[in-house]
């Protein structure tokens, strides 16, 4: 398994929705997902997988996973992996125009502690633009313009910021830590889906959020819960 120096979060390490999507995988990108003309195509997975990082996943680097354990050329220990029980933990949807509205206030368009993401990034002209804009109840909403390539992977990572920053505040950054996703069906390439997300509780430095994916019709696709820390 590569992380490309193209999937970067933070400078220098892999965007961590991504990077889970990949270990959560086994670094099988690729996967033949069914005819695109019937109906929803199924997700990667049909049990729910956790994945925990335990240091910021390297970029360009052979990574091995041994079971449970995702390693790097030196043994380091770069994350954990394990099923987890059935989980439904959603966040409500709202139509397109409203994610809409959402994503123009987004705060990480005038101060964002990683400008560069390749999910939510908004100097990123070659990324997923995945910018979640806050809601009045608390929630964050963007649309997400499916890429043509799209695979578990990158629904992994299309849920992951828009939890992140229902917690994110200017000054005070977090990054991923874990996060557990169930990827039901893929959205269609080209499509333009809305993606919401949640803060479930906050204490200390962490926090854990949810986060949804959902289709144009308003079919719900995929969802998260993740654990992110203030650093």
């Amino acid at each position: 398994m590569i992380i490309g120096a193209r999937y970067n979060g933070p400078p220098g390490s892999g965007n961590g929705g991504w990077s889970a999507g990949t270990f959560a995988a086994g670094g099988v990108r690729r996967l033949q997902l069914g005819a695109p003309d019937a109906g929803p195509r199924p997700g990667a997975a049909a049990d729910p997988v956790e994945v925990t990082l335990r240091r910021p996943p390297p970029l360009e680097t052979p990574l091995a996973r041994h079971g449970t354990e995702v390693r790097d050329p030196d043994g380091q220990l770069v994350a954990e992996v394990r099923p987890v029980p059935e989980f439904r933990t959603v966040v409500d949807p709202v139509d397109l125009p409203t994610a809409r509205a959402a994503a123009a206030a987004y705060p990480g368009l005038v101060d964002h502690p990683f400008p560069g993401c390749f999910v939510c990034g908004p100097e990123r002209a070659d990324g997923l633009r995945i910018f979640p804009g806050p809601l009045p109840d608390g929630r964050t909403a963007a649309p997400f313009r499916v890429p043509d390539d799209v695979d578990a992977v990158t629904v992994w990572a299309a849920l992951d910021c828009p939890g992140g920053w229902s917690v994110i505040a200017p000054g005070r950054p977090y990054v991923l830590g874990r996060i557990a996703a169930v990827v039901a069906a893929l959205p269609e390439p080209g499509d333009e889906c809305v993606v919401t997300g949640a803060m479930a509780r906050a204490e200390g430095r962490k926090a854990e959020v949810h986060s949804s994916l959902y289709a144009p019709d308003g079919g719900l696709l995929a969802w998260a819960r993740a654990t992110w820390i203030a650093v």
